[in-house]
């Protein structure tokens, strides 16, 4: 079952290359683990696009559908060749879907953990299925390190050096640039003999108003930025101080945590995820008291035992994600943790791709192209079926 997320229009064909830069933009590759493989697999850059599938596995069933509904290119959220590999020969399942592919002039596009962390991600779509508002990430990314860069100018030359430290790199806040802060002072020195003085005399106490400087820069560009005030500055030894300052809590990262409109029981909550989640052969397990109240809620598409730790500390009163194992989530629970509900990996990830694809048109259609993206409903968890086991 495929679902239609964008309808076909009239209008110029996008090639690969504008889907790939849309796609990078939305998810950054910088945002990917750094064991990940996310990008482009196979396809042409230069190749038209007109039809997309997003779905969650590169397997053979939706390998078919991309090729049978005459699709150009198919998105999906886990990697074909997630360890890497030496060969695409058709002797393996995986060789033979490239093959398939290429043939049919299917172009595949894979990401994976930068949709993870990425804002919004897949993360974000589960708990919007769910619901819940004033998302956070629960294991945020570390944020890129900052320093802020300190120093006194005379007033006429605040402008140049204003400038001059923009263009190495510093004062960007957000989508802001040569942002600074300045107050007036009065700087004093004594210049000694061997000095050349811009203002003032050797061996005389001298007194100039100034302007202090305050600016904020990736400590990246630390270098260069520090160069940049030598070379402008008109004082022969300018004065500075440069703070290293405490990394900010990142809005990107691993699973979200978020509220309900109100609280409910843990019971009615399991029946909002039956309704906002999509079904499964696998079966669907939680832990903890049903008539407890649950409020705050902890997600995390895909596997995330890994993130126990973190949501224990978060105050969330029940956390839903995917293959939870046995001693991870025994020890959690013995240790006073939150309830826990545990669902289909394919499940999990799904809500994403309608948000994908919505996004993907939208910025596609903004850059005046016309593509028709459809999301696939084949249920490729690899669980089919449950039974229950014991002795009756």
């Amino acid at each position: 079952m495929t679902q239609a997320a964008t309808a076909p229009q009239t209008g110029a064909a996008a090639t690969l290359r504008d889907v790939v830069q849309v796609m990078d933009e939305l998810y950054p590759p910088a945002l990917a683990a750094s064991w990940d493989a996310v990008g482009l697999v196979c396809g042409d850059p230069e190749q038209p696009v007109r039809k997309v599938l997003a779905a969650v596995d590169p397997v053979a069933a939706v390998v078919d559908e991309a090729v049978a509904g005459g699709c150009d290119l198919l998105i999906t959220h886990h990697p074909l060749f997630l360890r890497g590999t030496t060969s695409v020969a058709a002797t393996t399942a995986k060789g033979k879907l490239v093959h398939r592919l290429i043939r049919a002039g299917v172009a595949l596009f894979t990401a994976h953990t930068n949709a993870d962390h990425a804002r919004p991600g897949v993360s974000d779509a589960l708990a919007h299925a769910l619901g819940l508002t004033d998302l956070r990430p629960i294991d945020p990314l570390p944020t890129a390190p900052q320093d802020k860069l300190v120093t006194f100018v005379p007033a006429d030359a605040v402008d140049s050096l204003l400038d001059a430290l923009a263009a190495a790199g510093a004062g960007t806040i957000g989508a802001y640039d040569r942002c600074a802060w300045t107050t007036e002072g009065v700087g004093t020195f004594l210049p000694r003999p061997g000095a050349t003085p811009v203002i003032g005399e050797v061996g005389k106490v001298e007194t100039v108003p100034e302007v202090r400087v305050e600016m904020v820069l990736p400590r990246e560009r630390r270098a260069a930025v520090i160069a940049a005030l030598h070379a402008v500055h008109p004082y022969e030894e300018p004065a500075y101080d440069l703070y290293e300052l405490a990394a900010p809590t990142s809005p990107w990262g691993t699973g979200r945590i978020g509220v309900l409109p109100e609280p409910e029981p843990l019971q009615a909550f399991l029946d909002r995820v039956r309704c906002g989640l999509p079904a499964t052969g696998a079966p669907w397990r939680y832990a903890g008291d049903p008539q407890r109240a649950v409020r705050t809620v902890a997600v995390c598409g895909g596997a995330g035992d890994a993130y126990l730790a973190a949501v224990a500390r978060s105050g969330a009163d029940v956390y839903l994600t995917a293959d939870l194992r046995h001693h991870p989530a025994s020890e959690h629970l013995a240790e006073g943790g939150c309830a826990l509900i545990d669902v289909p990996h394919w499940a999990s990830e799904w809500p994403w791709l309608p948000d994908l694809a919505a996004r993907l048109g939208a910025a596609l259609t903004e850059r005046g192209t016309t593509v028709r993206i459809d999301v696939s409903g084949i249920v490729t968890d690899p669980w089919t079926g449950s039974l229950q086991g014991g002795t009756p």
